[in-house]
């Protein structure tokens, strides 16, 4: 079993945690690669987890590609230009098709430096709270290559063009009071902080029926690309499917008996 993420769950929320402290937590290594896409798909096949929790270990969240087999070649960036391409399609850019495809919400907590395809990973979560010394970077340009994860798509998509294209165009880091700002993070917090606020987020979307969750989850997404009308047919039948669970019948008792609600996820 890796280590190179760790995989912790209390109740209803698992909590990620990218660890590669030594070397800022890059997600270019094959190991961290295989973890994460292990993770996503355990909490996918996983009905009793709600909400997820992801960060990193140590002082960074992530610094994305490891830069130095960059310069010598190594793993995902060696051989000639149609291996590159393979190792890229076989290896970092699984990690944003899992990761955004998680059926249950995500919350970034960016706990330090998120540069490149570790900025990416933030935006592929639907949710991001941030240490007051996080910052972010679309640092691409900065060693002459351009955004290989999907950076081009998730970033204007939670910033807009114009302040995703100055990231993008300048390589240059904002900070977390900039991130909040620009709405790329929904809360700033300090540093000591930081996982208790994320915790306490979690909490608050973990008491609600996990079957209206995960459908909420995947309106959102379809949202993003489709026509009012489709979204209108997906939602009546998704709404015709939770009108039948017993939750829906638990919450609306609860409601009308003012009592706290035990969804069961049936």
């Amino acid at each position: 079993m890796t280590d190179a993420v760790l995989y912790q769950q209390d109740g209803h929320i698992v909590t990620l945690t990218l660890n590669r402290p030594e070397t800022r937590n890059p997600i270019s290594e094959d190991e961290t690669i295989e973890a994460l896409l292990a993770a996503c798909q355990r909490i996918n096949q996983d009905a009793n987890v709600r909400v997820v929790i992801l960060t990193g270990a140590g002082t960074a969240f992530s610094s994305g590609g490891n830069v130095k087999d960059m310069r010598d070649k190594r793993g995902m960036f060696a051989g000639d230009a149609l291996q590159v391409r393979k190792g890229y399609r076989q290896g970092i850019q699984r990690i944003p098709l899992a990761v955004y495809e998680l059926e249950v919400p995500v919350i970034a907590a960016v706990n330090g430096a998120a540069v490149g395809a570790g900025c990416d990973l933030a935006m592929m979560c639907d949710m991001r709270i941030a240490a007051r010394s996080a910052f972010f970077a679309e640092s691409f340009v900065k060693v002459g290559i351009i955004a290989g994860d999907g950076g081009a798509w998730l970033l204007p998509r939670i910033i807009g063009m114009s302040r995703a294209s100055e990231m993008a165009f300048t390589g240059e880091a904002v900070d977390a009071m900039t991130a909040l700002a620009w709405g790329m993070v929904s809360e700033v917090v300090e540093d000591a902080e930081l996982l208790t606020a994320a915790q306490k987020l979690a909490a608050r979307i973990a008491v609600n029926p996990p079957d209206a969750l995960r459908m909420t989850k995947r309106l959102l997404r379809e949202g993003q690309h489709t026509r009012l009308s489709s979204l209108l047919e997906l939602s009546a039948a998704m709404q015709a499917i939770l009108h039948q669970t017993q939750d829906h019948a638990e919450a609306v008792d609860a409601l009308l008996s003012k009592r706290q609600p035990q969804f069961q996820g049936q």
